[in-house]
């Protein structure tokens, strides 16, 4: 399904996404790479089976970016400008490899661009659970969305 336009979004609109995805140590690792962050944390079996964890966490900017990826489909694939910002973003429990993680977004806010005729800006809240409906992360993000063509 593609995404939406602007002025398909109503505020208090909800969406489940379908997809899910499980998460392992070779995201963790190559995520934690790519971003050149060596935190022992993230990396280190053996300095993380001393944490509190027991284990690695997955990174936590690795776990924001999958929670937007997964509402992608629904909300903003091939109709967004832009992300123009994120906020009150929350890790409120853990994220391990082998965790299977969810999402699900509300929109909270919808208003027409005051400098771009025929866009708009919608902010969404979003929501990671895991395999235990546990919340694992929330966000918000306003996404400049384009208008539906006439």
């Amino acid at each position: 399904m593609a995404g939406k336009y602007f002025t398909e979004f109503e505020v208090g609109q909800k969406f489940v996404h379908e997809v899910r995805r499980t998460v392992t140590d070779m995201d963790n690792l190559l995520f934690s790479s790519l971003t050149y962050n060596p935190a022992a944390v993230h990396i280190d079996h053996d300095y993380s089976s001393r944490t509190e964890f027991g284990k690695p966490l997955m990174n936590s900017i690795f776990t924001l970016g999958l929670l937007v990826g997964l509402s992608v489909q629904d909300t903003t694939l091939g109709t967004t400008v832009g992300n123009l910002g994120f906020e009150d973003v929350k890790f409120p429990k853990p994220v391990f490899a082998g965790d299977t993680i969810r999402a699900e977004t509300a929109v909270i806010a919808v208003r027409a661009s005051a400098s771009r005729p025929g866009q708009g800006i919608v902010t969404f809240e979003h929501t990671a659970l895991n395999q235990r409906n546990e919340v694992v992360a929330v966000c918000r993000r306003a996404a400049l969305m384009m208008g539906k063509p006439a």
